[in-house]
């Protein structure tokens, strides 16, 4: 799904040239059913089973996209020679990056590119988020984050996030207070990477709202693999999840899935 910022946030789901607004079926029945086809979403090929989100095994093994430092930044290994694509690395690893707190279900610290910013928060069902610091690097932004998650969790609890009752927070003084209890880790960052490698940002908090009309009092989780047709009547979006009154589904875990839909 495509998810713009709004009041509430625009849902746009995307199937190959097909596009569907998806706040304008908001309390319609929804149906979705997948035919048992996976196509791999980087070289087309059939699979049977998707990895990394959409990738055939051999995509899986070979791209640097689907790596381990991608979800673990800090163990980039672009300088030992040993990046599954170097020219990929440059263009995407070597490049602003932003460190940041939101709130979707309690206070975490993620982080994310530039470029990404706001679409990433909107993507996790934050409904607030701020930027504390800019870095170099994707290397760089990886170190940051194990450095705050000695004091905040990196986690979204996406249970309690599709619960809707997510308690504001004042990420200003978050920001404050956890920028002066690691000044010493930020300090050995900047000794090793250069004083304005790591950029403290002065940016205000955003807020963020959703297109949902009632929220579960109990989430269940719908699987197509276990499942393939599902349906119910869609009663809101939020983060890649549809709320249907028979449950939620995560799209985003489905895709290179071939599945119909119907309204």
């Amino acid at each position: 799904m495509a998810i713009e910022p709004g009041a509430p946030a625009r849902y746009t789901l995307r199937a190959g040239e097909h596009r569907r607004d998806l706040n304008a079926v908001l309390g319609k029945p929804l149906s979705l059913e997948w035919t048992g086809a996976i196509a791999c979403t980087h070289c087309g090929r059939a699979t049977k089973k998707s990895f990394a989100q959409g990738h055939c095994y051999p995509c899986f093994k070979k791209l640097a996209q689907c790596d381990t430092c991608i979800m673990k930044p800090e163990l980039c290994h672009f300088f030992a020679g040993t990046c599954r694509e170097p020219a990929w690395g440059e263009r995407h690893c070597f490049q602003p990056h932003v460190v940041y707190l939101a709130n979707a279900s309690g206070l975490k610290v993620g982080i994310t590119r530039a470029t990404q910013v706001p679409t990433r928060w909107l993507d996790q069902g934050a409904v607030q988020a701020l930027p504390i610091l800019r870095v170099e690097t994707r290397q760089q932004s990886g170190f940051v984050e194990v450095l705050f998650k000695e004091e905040v969790s990196d986690r979204t609890n996406w249970r309690a996030m599709l619960k809707g009752d997510t308690v504001a927070l004042d990420l200003a003084a978050e920001r404050d207070r956890l920028l002066a209890r690691l000044e010493g880790g930020l300090a050995n960052l900047r000794e090793r990477f250069g004083d304005d490698a790591i950029q403290v940002l002065d940016d205000s908090p955003v807020a963020f709202d959703y297109p949902v009309l009632e929220y579960p009092t109990k989430v269940a989780s719908h699987n197509l693999d276990k499942t393939p047709r599902i349906s119910g009547t869609l009663l809101g979006l939020k983060g890649q999840y549809l709320i249907l009154d028979s449950g939620v589904i995560n799209l985003r875990k489905y895709t290179g899935y071939e599945v119909k839909v119907s309204v």
